[in-house]
């Protein structure tokens, strides 16, 4: 007897152009056709309030792929295709630099960091307020200190400029951007811990999925390693070491509250002006929506604590 196979049909949707990008349930246009299962869709948003957005999670956790598929996305929406996702709004971008890879060029004798830095150089000197950056794990070709601090440099040159941003990196300092500028947003790509049933060792589970807030991982490039061939002795020493670094190097910041307030209002301040321009809500449900920013404002206020008292003067 023959089964019954389900085969689910993923149509692609007629873009719109805003001034915000905003994808519901992209999927990359190449690998859905290659795949012999349905790829994991992920949500993308961008706007003038959130144009920064820092992407961490482990390796092999799917960043450069998701950052590919805006890219491609946004080039189809711009050649007058359809878009693989069930709602997608672009705002036209005049360029899409990209800085993915991490090969030397053996025609120019560059290094893979002098190749970055060559590559990170054009974008500076050609970027504008209307283009679309990808940037993939700048830095990476020297030092931690170096890394991060190119990486933190050309983050504020970037901010400056109000630029569409997707920065994947695995610089978990450059995190702490979000508590020092609004309009940046931090991202991770989520895992699951689970217990080998023979062993009892735990393996790590890639979802695939991007979810808000930083990643939590730490130490991930060692399970990438322990899934090699190399000795456990040297994975366990690896270990001990990298602990005792990271007590050091990743040391947690809390954020002012009174930071987180004023994050809040400029929260909501940019979203209305992003309704009053693009919005074409009946009444009705434009009051529903104003009355959810109300709230979702209400309870970033809170989560903010109590405000500051301010001196006054007798």
């Amino acid at each position: 007897p023959t089964k019954n196979v389900v085969f689910v049909l993923w149509l692609p949707v007629r873009p719109e152009f805003t001034d915000t990008l905003a994808i519901k349930q992209g999927r990359h246009p190449i690998l859905e056709r290659m795949a012999r299962q349905q790829p994991v869709s992920n949500n993308s948003y961008i706007s003038e309030g959130s144009n920064f957005v820092i992407i961490t999670g482990p390796n092999m956790s799917g960043k450069s792929t998701y950052l590919k598929q805006v890219a491609l996305c946004q080039i189809m929406a711009q050649i007058g295709s359809f878009v693989p996702a069930e709602y997608a709004s672009f705002r036209i971008a005049d360029q899409i630099f990209t800085r993915i890879g991490v090969d030397d060029d053996f025609e120019t004798n560059s290094s893979t960091f002098m190749l970055e830095m060559k590559e990170i150089s054009y974008i500076v000197h050609n970027v504008s307020d209307r283009s679309l950056t990808i940037i993939d794990e700048l830095g990476r070709g020297t030092s931690a200190e170096e890394g991060i601090g190119i990486c933190h440099s050309v983050c504020e040159f970037l901010l400056g400029l109000k630029v569409f941003t997707l920065f994947a990196t695995h610089f978990l300092e450059l995190c702490q951007l979000e508590s020092l500028y609004p309009n940046v947003e931090n991202q991770h790509m989520e895992v699951q811990h689970t217990c080998s049933r023979d062993s009892g060792a735990e393996q790590v589970v890639h979802t695939y999925l991007l979810s808000r807030g930083c990643s939590e991982e730490r130490h991930y490039g060692l399970r990438a390693a322990e899934m090699t061939s190399l000795p456990p002795s040297i994975i366990q020493e690896a270990k001990s070491v990298a602990s005792k670094v990271s007590q050091q190097l990743l040391a947690k910041h809390p954020t002012d509250p009174e930071t987180q307030r004023q994050r809040a209002v400029y929260h909501l301040a940019t979203r209305l002006l992003q309704t009053a321009r693009n919005s074409r809500l009946d009444p009705e449900s434009l009051r529903m929506y104003l009355k959810g920013l109300k709230k979702q404002h209400e309870a970033e206020l809170q989560a903010a604590g109590p405000a500051r008292p301010t001196d006054s003067g007798s």
